[in-house]
């Protein structure tokens, strides 16, 4: 992996950028998409970040692989670390039945009410509880990608057949996280290849881990 090349894909400008055009997703959403139809929600926001301006949400295609992970496992409870405008969440509610309930944290106070605002607009807001704070505060002692990980194992948060997806493992890159849970005897690890969001040029992928 190129860390230079890498860097100079996801510069701090090109994310103040997309954090700045966070209100201007919003009024795209509400001005555009059908109220309650979960799946013109996510496709206006796919449209968006193809048309208008990039952001980093998991996409409409690493979200296919998304989609089929929870079609497989239909996990009862699901642990997200990291709301941002609340599509991921869409995606996962999208696939799974009424009375299941989606945890997500985000430690942006404007990140989560826009996702919060998005999720009433699409009528599943009393199906995800958005966590406003920072991860180590929710979970003592938790910072980083890693670090969050193995705080959860720790804790017991992660049993025999849990399933971890992890996006973005390649832009921006996560190699420590991968070192860790391919090597790990209590897992297997698959990497599912893609382009990075709403982009043809940049190789990007997602690793799902299922502990054993």
């Amino acid at each position: 992996m190129n860390l230079t090349k890498v860097t100079e894909d996801f510069s701090s400008a090109l994310m103040e950028k997309m954090l700045a055009s966070r209100l201007d997703l919003k009024d795209y959403v509400l001005q555009n998409a059908r109220q309650g139809d979960i799946q013109n929600i996510i496709d206006t926001i796919d449209r968006y970040g193809w048309t208008k301006h990039w952001l980093m949400n998991i996409g409409d295609r690493k979200g296919e692989i998304l989609d089929q992970a929870i079609q497989i496992r239909k996990p009862k409870t699901i642990l997200e670390l990291g709301t941002f405008l609340g599509y991921s969440a869409l995606r996962i509610i999208s696939q799974l039945p009424d009375d299941i309930l989606l945890i997500t944290i985000e430690a942006d106070s404007q990140s989560a009410e826009i996702a919060r605002t998005i999720l009433e607009y699409a009528g599943v807001i009393n199906r995800v509880k958005i966590i406003n704070d920072y991860t180590e505060n929710v979970i003592p002692n938790l910072n980083a990608y890693l670090r969050d990980f193995k705080m959860l194992e720790d804790i017991g948060l992660i049993k025999s057949k849990t399933m971890i997806v992890a996006d973005n493992v390649i832009r921006p890159g996560v190699p420590n996280y991968l070192e860790y849970v391919r090597n790990n005897p209590n897992y297997t690890s698959t990497f599912y290849p893609g382009k990075i969001e709403y982009r043809e040029d940049l190789d990007d992928g997602i690793e799902i881990s299922i502990r054993k």
